[in-house]
């Protein structure tokens, strides 16, 4: 005859109640007695159910995803890139994702990772000192995409040198009066991208004796309606430039609907290049800057899988590359 719950909790020297919380996976029952309840329950041959075994043997099965956006394509695709893997890896993925500041917070001082994942991907978030230390606290690997930290594996592109091939392909078609379309002048988020990329362009200009102008840099927010009003702006400020560095290919398709919107044409009147790969670039006929964003979200996923399998191994960092391609929203300005 099986054993029942009943003749399990005998077993284990506890009330039917507890073993009942227990193998149901509940918090309120201590780890001791949590792991003399499915002792007894593996001895006597009583079904323990999946995540009572998880909590057993420590493993939850699951890798947290920390994205502020979802509905952004870059960060899609790397969600896309990691759970492909991981699924491929019989993980599931957990995605936390917040837009707001208190959210961010919640997360990161209140610990709800806590006993939830194996492992945890970070996107293009660059936690505070405090927010690291209490990712570490979690004991378990923990890999950055978009951003390196020394004390985690991470993956990433070099955004500076990526911003400068964009501008430096305007410069070598003869553009002097090149545009800048920012993405947000007060991020509460401390994304490095925008930083990054407006500081490859800046180094450009100034090596190419280029003067820049502050009212030519307009902010579109990353997202396609924000890029477009930013654009029907600058467009109508005095001196219009010939070009435009549109620092997403999100931001650069909202340009050029403004671009047409306003009576001009694309790249007769002003040349447009953007950066990231986007899908609809290619539609476009979009100039840009490609990054392997769906490969990033990939390896970032074999990482951590590398270091749940061999939790000694050493972390590893990765800057891929950029690539530009040329399409036919750039042209060279005639003398």
């Amino acid at each position: 005859m099986a054993a029942g719950i009943k003749e399990v909790a005998t077993e284990a020297g506890v009330s039917i109640a507890t073993v009942s919380r227990a193998l149901r996976g509940l918090n309120h029952v201590n780890p001791e007695t949590r792991k003399k309840i499915l002792d007894a329950a593996e001895k006597l041959g009583y079904p323990i159910p999946q995540s009572s075994a998880k909590a057993l043997f420590g493993r939850t099965n699951s890798v947290g995803v920390v994205a502020p956006f979802i509905s952004r394509w870059y960060f899609a695709q790397v969600i896309n890139g990691a759970e492909q893997a991981l699924r491929e890896a019989g993980l599931d993925l957990l995605l936390y994702n917040f837009s707001q500041m208190k959210g961010r917070e919640r997360l990161f001082q209140h610990q709800l990772l806590k006993g939830r994942v194996d492992a945890l991907i970070v996107i293009s978030l660059p936690p505070t000192e405090e927010e690291f230390d209490s990712m570490l606290s979690l004991g378990i690997p923990i890999a950055l995409v978009g951003m390196h930290h020394a004390q985690c594996s991470s993956v990433a592109i070099d955004d500076v040198a990526g911003a400068r091939t964009a501008t430096q392909h305007l410069v070598n078609l003869g553009h002097k009066k090149i545009a800048l379309l920012s993405g947000r002048p007060d991020d509460p988020f401390g994304f490095s991208v925008p930083q990054d990329r407006r500081k490859g362009f800046m180094q450009v200009l100034a090596e190419s004796g280029l003067e820049f102008k502050p009212t030519r840099e307009v902010f579109g927010d990353f997202t396609m309606h924000g890029a477009s009003r930013a654009m029907d702006d600058l467009l109508a400020r005095a001196d219009r430039p010939t070009a435009i560095f549109c620092q997403s290919d999100e931001m650069a398709l909202g340009a050029l609907q403004a671009i047409r919107r306003n009576g001009l044409k694309v790249p007769d009147d002003i040349s447009i290049i953007g950066f990231d790969g986007h899908e609809m670039a290619e539609f476009s006929d979009l100039t840009t800057i490609e990054q392997p964003v769906s490969l990033m979200g990939e390896m970032a996923a074999w990482s951590i899988m590398e270091r749940l399998k061999l939790p000694k191994s050493e972390s590893h960092s990765l800057t891929l590359p950029t690539t530009l391609v040329v399409r036919n929203s750039t042209r060279r300005l005639e003398a």
